[in-house]
């Protein structure tokens, strides 16, 4: 824990982009940073002036995705209840894309549309270039747990299909919508809360790979967990002995994701780091 590039502040968010270039929203520190392959120190991409709500600054940033067709960076800046996007190619050219909302994730599709998780009407919406007023892709049924309810959505993902993943964190699952759907189907979890391993506590950040398998930090459990396609076969890939702070424990994993070379990248929050596994071993 610190404020020096090398240490992170009770990192949240990650995205990875091809070249291996780690993203981080390290939230205490109201930045984001971003680690190159093979380097021990960050550098400063967004934020980093302390607390605050100028354009130039962020307010505990929960999430961050590239946006590679236009070279930025799309921020979830949760505690400004707003969206930002910075550009990469120069540094001091910020635009807040998303005004108040109370934002805890964010994912992007391929066309460039903006999806945000909104904890105050437990929606999932959608914004494409260009509109003022985002649509509701998932959930805004009020809180609940039926399919086509959320009860405090927070990480996103969105695969080739336009399909919406969403991590239903009070209600302890993953759930799919496919696009125009009306209700979700549950991916992961959805069996209560506990420490069984078909059962997740307080799920966060999550990834979906090629074949349809969810990777989900089991937040409370302090795990990583893997449900199959179709929920056929669950299992611990890193963790699930309780807190710690060696290489194979976790301390409130937050999110997940992988690299090119299928590497598995875990923000281990309560340990302020980022680590990285081979999940084939």
């Amino acid at each position: 824990m610190g404020f020096e590039l090398e240490k992170l502040y009770n990192p949240k968010g990650i995205d990875i982009d091809d070249d291996g270039s780690v993203y981080i929203a390290d939230v205490s520190n109201h930045r984001i940073v971003r680690r190159g392959p093979n380097t021990t120190k960050g550098e400063l991409v967004a934020g980093g002036k302390n607390a605050g709500n100028r354009i130039d600054q962020l307010n505990g940033p929960s999430d961050v995705v590239i946006d590679k067709k236009k070279n930025s960076l799309i921020i979830c800046d949760e505690r400004n209840r707003r969206v930002m996007r910075w550009s990469l190619r120069n540094p001091i050219e910020q635009q807040i894309i998303i005004s108040n909302i109370n934002c805890n994730g964010l994912a992007i599709d391929r066309n460039g549309a903006v999806y945000v998780s909104d904890f105050d009407q437990s929606a999932v919406k959608r914004w494409r270039e260009g509109e003022s007023n985002g649509t509701i892709v998932a959930g805004g049924n009020g809180k609940g747990d039926r399919l086509n309810q959320l009860h405090a959505p927070t990480y996103l993902f969105v695969d080739q299909d336009y399909s919406v993943y969403v991590s239903d964190m009070n209600n302890n699952r993953v759930m799919k919508w496919m696009k125009d759907a009306k209700e979700g189907i549950i991916v992961a979890g959805g069996n209560g809360q506990g420490h069984n391993v078909a059962q997740l506590f307080l799920p966060r950040g999550f990834i979906v790979d090629r074949l349809s398998n969810v990777y989900v930090a089991d937040n409370i459990n302090n795990r990583v967990v893997c449900w199959s396609e179709g929920s056929r076969e669950v299992r611990i890939v890193v963790g699930g002995y309780g807190e710690g702070h060696n290489s194979h424990t976790l301390t409130g994993p937050e999110d997940i994701s992988f690299d090119r070379q299928g590497n598995l990248y875990i923000v281990d929050y309560g340990n302020h780091r980022v680590q990285k596994f081979d999940v084939e071993d």
